[in-house]
């Protein structure tokens, strides 16, 4: 005979079919393999794509702002940009005004690789956007989250 728990089977199914963490990681996880995927001929990641876009801007910006909008601590940010380093991807210098902050700037090669990137991109994304019902208001939601 099965040893009886204390806990409810029914608790674990019910947090099984309603909990929305659960269900935001699991679908961040199947577009993440997509999005890897599509950037695998480019020998990118998901992640990299998105730290290599976030430094698209008109001046280098400083690692908290990167971190902040990625939402990863400065630890993992220093760990994703040492392989976009050594590829010449990016450069993280002293910032002028505070030698203890770091700015981080995409090289040539970078920009070049992030224009190539793109168009795959895009197309991932456009098929995505065809399989949910509501991607503008999902995005709308997901962004009021963050």
């Amino acid at each position: 005979m099965p040893k009886q728990h204390p806990f409810p089977r029914e608790a674990t199914l019910e947090v099984r079919d309603n909990c929305l963490c659960l269900h935001l990681q699991r679908a961040a996880r199947v577009v993440a393999r997509r999005f890897d995927e599509v950037f695998r001929p480019l020998g990118l990641t998901n992640g990299q794509f998105s730290l290599l876009m976030s430094l698209n801007r008109p001046e280098p910006p400083v690692m908290g702002d990167v971190a902040s909008l990625l939402a990863i601590d400065r630890t993992t940010l220093t760990a994703n940009l040492k392989p976009l380093e050594r590829r010449g991807l990016v450069t993280v210098s002293p910032d002028p005004k505070d030698r203890r902050s770091r700015r981080l700037a995409l090289t040539d090669k970078g920009h070049a690789l992030l224009a190539e990137a793109y168009p795959l991109w895009r197309a991932a994304h456009r098929d995505l956007e065809s399989l949910i019902e509501s991607a503008d208001r999902l995005r709308a939601d997901l962004i009021h989250l963050s």
